[in-house]
This record gives structure tokens, sequence and C-alpha cells, in this order.
């Protein structure tokens, strides 16, 4: 009897010790596999925050208005429905709108285009896609802002592309 206990639990502690040694294997790969993961987004991120600058820079010194343009819409002029209205009309026409909210006041009397990052190129592109007359649009670098245009829709909004009908 005493044979069979000692065997018995000989056999439970090899048990044990196998399924010990296959949870640490697992324990381990998963630890790997999350480091390589860690790993290359932090490799990512830093491209995006830094890999860019010198085309950036580039487009900027020569006047180029980027492949994609960030816009945020902000509605000036008070009117329900405009700034998604803006919003629609520019991502026809292929312009990547990340941002549409109220402008902090709804007074404003003529819609302005305001370049973000120091390309006036995409401001320009973006004022002439909506019909903006040259002169409303200019540049207010800010660097807590993500985007690179910023458009308020001031009360002129109904002689501009987005709306206006031919």
């Amino acid at each position: 009897m005493k044979k069979t206990k000692r065997y018995n639990t000989k056999k439970r502690e090899s048990s044990q010790k196998l399924k010990n040694t296959f949870l640490n294997i697992f324990y381990n790969v998963l630890i790997v596999v999350l480091s390589v993961l860690v790993v290359y987004m932090s490799y990512s991120i830093y491209l995006k925050l830094f890999g860019n600058t010198e085309e950036l820079n580039t487009n900027i010194e020569q006047g180029v208005p980027s492949d994609i343009i960030q816009v945020e819409v902000l509605n000036g002029c008070g009117v329900n429905g405009v700034a998604d209205t803006f919003t629609d009309y520019l991502r026809k026409n292929k312009f990547d709108v990340v941002n549409t909210d109220n402008y902090k006041s709804f007074n404003e009397l003529n819609t302005m285009v305001i370049d973000r990052i120091g390309n006036m190129a995409n401001a320009k592109k973006v004022a002439e896609s909506l019909g903006v007359p040259e002169g409303s649009y200019f540049e207010q670098i800010n660097n807590n802002y993500f985007v690179d245009v910023t458009v308020i829709i001031g009360k002129d909004y109904h002689k501009l592309k987005p709306i206006k009908k031919d």
C-alpha cells in the first residue's frame, strides 16, 4: 500500500512539474511577443512624430500643398448644420476633416481659412476648394493644434461652393 501511495505522489509531482514548465514557457513566449509589439509601436510613434519632418519642411519651403491636408471645421455663424455641410463637401474633395465643432462665437461675418503649420499652400488649396476669396486665409501657427488648416465658417457661408447652387 505504501508503494502505491508513493508512486501516486511522485506521479502527481511529476505531472505538476510538467504543468508548471508548460505554463512558464507560455508566459515567457507571451512576454517576448508583447515586448516585440511594444518596440514596434514605439518605433511607429517615433516615425509618426519625427520621421516626416524633412518632407514636410521641403513642402513648406517650396510652397507645395501636402498630399493629405488635415482640416478642422468650426461653425462661426451659428446656423445649424452648416459645419456638417462643409465637412461633407471637404471630404468629397479629398480633404481629411478631423474635427467639426462650434467656434467660440457665432458673430463671424466672413469665412476664414487659417494655416496652422506654416504651409500657406495648404490653406490656399482649402480656400480655393471652398470658394473663399483671397485675403480671407492667413497664417496662425499653433503647435498645440494637430491640424494643418482651420476653417471658421462666417455669415457669408451662402456665397461659398458647399452651399451655393450654380
